[in-house]
């Protein structure tokens, strides 16, 4: 493992294997240590791959970063960042649910750094919107409008970031308030399923930049959270895109959150993504010069 700074801003990441250049980006606030993340990745590494996976800012041992239109497009934009320090040239940008929202974004951003893009449990639907809204950001602008910045510092959901980057602490109790709260409003905001866009944050402009092999695993359809129509939608309105079934029964999301305490995690079959992505980038994207 490894940290930089980009910006100001502390990165943590490690990079396993060698060979075609992939990133994994999970979903949640959950960094690159939760379960079924880094099996996925040494599992890529093993057919000859390497592979970044890092923790978002926000997640895991990386700054808190409170700027920009939303929280994905703000993680997006580092994203771009940290693949062009590292060197890693056209990357095979891959993501699941906070993740796949990431990926997309940062594939129709960057696409110099960008070899292919690879997507599951895409969020969508008003329901899946309004629960983003609450998850991300109505704790922290609760707690920032009745206790101040000291009454966040306190929210379990921050307690990860904290503990792993003690100057994050600083980093929250430095921020005034009110610009703090105007930034959750705004990145809440951004979840309004209010028009038709594809996905949070993602424009006709950024669309017209995606002309690289893309990959998307269909949802469930008794997922809610990521509904099926988001993950159809998604793969027919982008340039060439590929839907394709995923390794797994239709009720996969539903029963890995009702396994969560079992397993601890949510992306535990993650890994079984592998083969389907492996063939497909052998099939679709160029390969590795050199």
């Amino acid at each position: 493992m490894a940290r930089l700074e980009l910006g100001g801003i502390e990165i943590e990441y490690e990079i396993v294997g060698e060979g075609r250049p992939w990133v994994l980006t999970p979903g949640g606030r959950f960094g690159k240590d939760v379960g079924g993340l880094r099996e996925m990745a040494l599992a890529l590494a093993e057919r000859g791959n390497r592979v970044l996976l890092w923790d978002r800012p926000n997640c895991g041992a990386s700054s808190v970063v409170f700027r920009g239109r939303s929280e994905s497009e703000m993680q997006a934009e580092i994203l771009g960042d940290l693949l062009r320090h590292l060197e890693f040239g056209p990357t095979v940008i891959c993501g699941g649910s906070g993740g796949a929202r990431v990926s997309l974004l940062a594939a129709a951003r960057h696409p110099d750094l960008t070899a292919g893009l690879a997507m599951w449990w895409i969020s969508g639907g008003v329901p899946g919107l309004l629960q983003l809204a609450q998850y991300y950001g109505m704790p922290s602008a609760d707690a920032a409008w009745h206790g101040g910045m000291e009454a966040v510092v306190e929210l379990e959901q921050w307690r990860e970031v904290l503990e792993r980057n003690p100057d994050n602490r600083r980093r929250f109790l430095a921020m005034d308030r009110r610009e703090f709260i105007e930034v959750m409003d705004r990145w809440m905001l951004a979840y309004c399923p209010c028009d038709d866009s594809l996905v949070p944050g993602l424009d006709e402009a950024d669309v017209a930049r995606l002309s690289v092999p893309i990959l998307v695993f269909r949802s469930g359809s008794s997922d809610m959270s990521h509904t099926r129509a988001t993950s159809e939608a998604l793969a027919a309105g982008l340039p060439g895109a590929e839907l394709v079934e995923p390794p797994w029964g239709d009720d996969e999301w539903n029963e890995r959150r009702a396994a969560v305490e079992q397993t601890g995690s949510l992306f535990v079959h993650w890994p079984r993504l592998v083969p389907q992505l492996v063939e497909w980038a052998s099939q679709q994207i160029a390969a590795v010069p050199g």
